[in-house]
């Protein structure tokens, strides 16, 4: 007999996501920890336990995000769900909608939408998922099995020269050992996502990822510096081989010295010397609509999927009223 359970040890869920053949960091309980410890965030999950060994045969772990904090909290929240659900490969994947049934009757009452963001082709699995649609989006990854000079030769000529500039400026790729320097990395951070006009997670997910996730080898954090400035800011998840670009900010008066150039080369070389297998450039937008990211990610040479999203709309009415409020949110926020 099969249950699906919320009350499970850590220990029991990360051996059963290590040893999936499609486990990612996502699905991690470290990731479960971090967002306990951030504002505006609160994690959902499910484990499907076989009762007679007591033994676990599918996850799932999400995120509902509030992106604020106040009356209008119920406009801006949704569920997301990174890389999941996992579901043991003797199963069918009638169970793995089970799970995905659990989590929206969780959620569905405390937001609008629930997403599901696909790290690997889940299009077998998910095809006959209820109400969900399915909707494109790209990715980027980079194969790391190489030599540093094999994956030189293929980034863009472009790229390269711009790396090179960045080089000659002479930038410095600094790790971050501690949260000493976050509120300098938080900054970096906000500029960016202010001049795309896009809200940026609270600084207690970052505080929260240094104390947690860096010490386990989870993550890890990066700046570009030029001499005693800092103009350039990466954060990366670390699972299984598989190095996940996560969060990234630079200086605008910067950009012309190539900060983001310079640091997704360093963290490639990097990935390269510790043995990672694989870069995943965490997204590259709607093929159907203009997306100025995915140009700066083609031309670091990866190969091109499109794993796609599925999304459920929980309160259509609402979707609508949010579509028009978040416009009108930027307006006044960003102008």
């Amino acid at each position: 007999m099969l249950l699906i359970i919320n009350d499970i040890s850590d220990c029991d869920w990360n051996k059963f996501v290590d040893s999936h053949p499609q486990g990612n960091v996502y699905q991690h309980s470290s990731i479960f920890e971090i967002y306990k410890n951030t504002k505006n965030y609160e994690p959902v999950r499910f484990a499907l336990l076989e009762v007679e060994s007591k033994t676990i045969k599918g996850v799932i772990q999400g995120v509902i995000i509030k992106e604020m904090n106040n009356v209008f909290s119920q406009f801006s929240s949704r569920a997301i769900i990174f890389g999941g659900p996992l579901i043991s490969s003797d199963l069918s994947k009638k169970y793995a909608l089970d799970l995905i049934q659990n989590f929206d009757d969780e959620v569905k009452k405390r937001t609008i939408y629930t997403e599901i963001r696909n790290l690997f082709e889940m299009k077998d699995t998910l095809d006959t998922i209820p109400d969900y649609s399915f909707i494109e989006h790209l990715n980027f990854l980079i194969n790391l099995d190489r030599t540093e000079n094999e994956l030189w030769k293929s980034i863009h000529k472009d790229r390269r020269k711009n790396i090179t500039r960045s080089e000659k400026y002479g930038l410095v790729f600094e790790e971050m050992k501690d949260d000493s320097k976050m509120d300098i990395f938080y900054s970096l951070l906000k500029t960016t996502y202010t001049n795309v006009q896009i809200p940026l997670a609270d600084k207690s997910l970052f505080l929260a990822a240094m104390k947690l996730l860096v010490p386990s080898g989870h993550a890890k954090f990066f700046l570009a510096r030029y001499e005693d400035r800092y103009i350039g800011a990466r954060a990366i998840l670390l699972y299984n081989k598989t190095i996940y670009d996560w969060y990234a900010g630079a200086s605008l008066e910067d950009l012309s010295n190539y900060p983001n150039e310079f640091l997704v080369w360093n963290i490639l070389k990097w990935g390269i010397q510790n043995n990672y297998s694989r870069f995943d450039f965490g997204g590259a937008g709607d093929p159907n609509k203009p997306y100025g990211p995915r140009e700066f990610k083609r031309r670091f040479g990866g190969d091109l999927v499109n794993f796609g999203r599925f999304t459920k709309i929980h309160k259509p009415h609402m979707m609508k009223i949010t579509q028009y409020g978040f416009e009108l949110y930027r307006k006044i926020v960003y102008k």
